[in-house]
């Protein structure tokens, strides 16, 4: 069918509510629009789906949710009755629609026979993917666009070991949610037995589970109370947990009463993603106003955290993903080994995109480190093999997105463990007698200097993951023997698992697959372009090293030019 003709049908649906059908009423001369909504599905995949709060075939809305979650309730069935026994954990952050569109998914499993376990309030990812496994359902959901802008909303579907469903599972659901050419048919079980509450004791436990994971419980004894570390949800759900596990262990923290507030528009932020350092400006200025040491701030689902540290001038300096991820390995990895602890078949795992020094980090302490594509849930799948054949001990994975995960407890970026782990590293250092972005400077002299950043080139419309992939595909085509002063050393095509070196030799990558393009510079710098999977961004990721910081810029500027002139010639 047309577009055109999709949108007289829902339009022209008896069942369709009254509201939706004055929205798409409105639409009928903006053919843009309508094209945008009809012409296509919102796309449902490993990420689950995600999009703009509307109505229509393309947009997040409870026709598209009960889609889903029908053919989510298709593949349980094929399952067994254990497995509808075992039943589902819905979770949800604070944006709009969020609790209507679980209790939505929650009725829909109900009608289908499968026990549905829905949170009473709103709950972050990595306590999602904790109750999965802690009350051993079969699956969880998660209603979140993460750090998207106010007017997304997402869905995403967790397996029963607490990572993100399997690329094999997601197409059998894929499946059985495309037979259903009527949106509008699906419904559910309102106030069915089979939908209960999530036991009060998860939440318990799942801070009984980080509290576990410390490093440095004598400094952060020593130290913790007059910390003063301020802290900001962003008006997500961090806000619950992230205090609770620092006043645990009895680390003092100020929170931004303003973004407390479950405020689904984010009121006071542009966009609610701590990766950029306007997100923390509320928190900055109240640290500012207490002479405050250090700032965090959580994204709506809290599996993301942004850090702010004072610098040599006592200025509020905006850590990268990439910067706390190195600080974290560290130290995870140095208080391992001072206490005896770090095990000798330990391993870390990373994106590829992430920054090349966790490389050298993990050689100078032996540990073996191992690369992903994005995505958190192929670290998920790094602990599950590793539990399964004893080769390794996962001691810690990061993503350059502000992901971090310590510990088992959950199988998916974790603000919270992470908000810990970073406050009792604070305390660790001022216990021994220096600073955060003292160890930071340190780390670069050791190690060498390292660039790392990454932009996006927004897209928009229906064909826009379409065209994101045509321009990574037409790369592959081209050949490149520099960027900047570097000369390319290798291209790795994610696409066809393949690494080929300027010499001609071809070796197999052996990592799952995906459309990406990453160029191997010398000396371990790299460039790497990627089509983003949740949101519509072109990310190209650099990672420069040099001699110090002015050397590095200067550098990363010459190679932005050569990649622009790239991109440029294959559009």
């Amino acid at each position: 069918m047309t577009y055109q003709e999709n949108y007289e049908k829902w339009l022209n649906d008896p069942r369709l509510p009254e509201e939706c059908r004055k929205n798409l009423a409105a639409l009928s001369a903006d053919e843009k629009e309508k094209e945008y909504r009809f012409g296509g599905e919102l796309e449902f995949g490993t990420a689950g789906m995600r999009g703009i709060i509307g109505c229509g075939m393309n947009m997040m809305n409870v026709f598209t949710v009960m889609r889903a979650t029908q053919g989510l309730s298709e593949y349980i069935k094929t399952l067994g009755e254990e497995a509808m026994a075992r039943g589902v954990v819905i979770s949800y952050d604070t944006r709009r629609n969020s609790r209507l569109f679980a209790e939505k998914s929650a009725a829909v499993l109900a009608k289908n026979g499968i026990k549905a376990y829905l949170f009473d309030d709103v709950h972050p990812v990595p306590m999602l993917s904790y109750a999965v496994r802690y009350l051993h359902t079969v699956a969880g959901i998660m209603i979140t666009a993460s750090h998207n802008p106010k007017e997304y909303n997402g869905y995403k579907v967790y397996g029963e070991d607490g990572a993100q469903m399997s690329p094999e599972a997601t197409a059998i659901v894929v499946d059985f949610i495309q037979k259903i050419d009527d949106y509008l048919s699906v419904s559910g079980e309102e106030g069915s037995p089979l939908i209960v509450k999530v036991p009060e004791e998860v939440d318990k436990t799942y801070i009984e589970a980080l509290s576990k994971l410390t490093l440095s419980e004598e400094a952060v004894k020593k130290c913790g109370k007059d910390l003063k570390l301020v802290y900001t949800p962003v008006h997500g759900s961090g806000y619950v947990p992230v205090t609770t596990i620092l006043k645990k262990l009895g680390i003092n923290v100020t929170v931004v009463e303003e973004q407390t507030t479950k405020d689904t528009e984010f009121s006071t932020v542009k966009v609610p993603n701590p990766e950029f350092k306007e997100t923390l400006s509320m928190g900055i200025a109240l640290a500012n106003k207490i002479h405050a040491d250090v700032v965090f701030g959580t994204d709506p689902d809290s599996d993301r955290l942004g850090v702010a540290v004072k610098n040599e001038k006592g200025e509020f300096l905006a850590l990268s993903g990439n910067q706390v991820g190195i600080l974290l390995l560290d130290y995870i990895l140095t208080r391992l080994k001072e206490e005896n602890a770090l095990p000798e078949n330990a391993a870390v795992v990373k994106s590829f995109v992430s920054t090349g020094m966790a490389k050298a980090i993990c050689e100078e302490f032996g540990v073996a480190l191992f690369e992903t594509p994005v995505g958190f849930k192929f670290i998920g799948e790094k602990i599950k093999q590793w539990e399964q054949d004893g080769s390794h001990t996962y001691v810690f994975g990061f993503e350059e997105s502000c992901g971090y995960l310590r510990g088992t407890h959950a199988r998916d970026k974790d603000a919270v463990v992470a908000s810990m782990l970073c406050a009792e590293m604070v305390c660790y250092y001022t216990y021994i007698g220096k600073t955060v972005y003292q160890r930071l400077q340190e780390i670069y002299a050791k190690y060498g200097f390292v660039l790392d950043c990454n932009i996006s080139i927004q897209y928009s419309g229906l064909n826009a993951m379409k065209e994101m992939n045509a321009v990574v595909d037409a790369l592959k085509t081209v050949s490149v023997e520099k960027f900047g002063s570097f000369g390319v050393e290798a291209v790795r095509d994610y696409s066809k698992d393949v690494r080929r070196e300027k010499d001609g030799t071809v070796t197999a990558l052996n990592i799952p697959k995906c459309n990406c393009v990453y160029y191997e510079l010398e000396g371990g710098s790299f460039v790497c372009v990627r089509p983003s999977g949740t949101e519509p961004k072109l990310k190209i990721y650099f990672s420069i090293r040099a001699k110090d910081e002015n050397a590095a810029g200067d550098e990363l500027a010459l190679v932005k030019a050569d990649v622009e002139k790239l991109l440029a010639s294959v559009k």
